[in-house]
């Protein structure tokens, strides 16, 4: 298992890595464009930085026309 398969991100972290307000992830996530959250407690909600990681690949693959 590497390092990220084991790092949660916050909103406000997920938010800085595309560059957008940390509510949009959940927006996303929402609409089912974009990974779902992982509910760590009552309270703490993260993204796992694996599935970000696939996320980003399928994007980048599918792009290739």
């Amino acid at each position: 298992m590497s390092n990220s398969q084991k790092l949660y991100l916050a909103d406000t972290a997920v938010g800085q890595r595309y560059d957008v307000c940390r509510a949009t992830p959940w927006r996303w996530a929402k609409e089912g464009k974009f990974p779902q959250p992982v509910r760590l407690s009552p309270g703490c909600t993260r993204w796992l930085l694996a599935d970000l990681e696939e996320w980003e690949k399928a994007q980048r693959d599918g792009d290739k026309s």
